[in-house]
């Protein structure tokens, strides 16, 4: 609650209720170090695949830096 900058009562009343508002969100993901994004879901599959290509580079130690080009012109069929 102190790290996110929101009064016990706002806090308590999200924790119970849930349905925050914007502002509310906001200043939780700022309060969290994280930011706040509204993905249309047809692009919600490519922001997952993409997370989930920087999480294989932290255990493969690949990064996609090292090779933007790989896969580019790869049949996707």
């Amino acid at each position: 609650m102190l790290r996110v900058g929101v009064s016990r009562q706002q806090y308590q009343r999200l924790e119970s209720k849930g349905n925050p508002r914007l502002d509310t969100l906001e200043l939780i993901a700022k309060g969290l170090n994280s930011e706040l994004m509204l993905i249309p879901k047809e692009k919600l599959g490519a922001v997952m695949a993409l997370l989930e290509q920087e999480s294989s580079e932290v255990t493969t130690g690949k990064k996609f830096s090292d090779d933007p080009w790989q896969g580019l012109l790869e049949d996707e069929s």
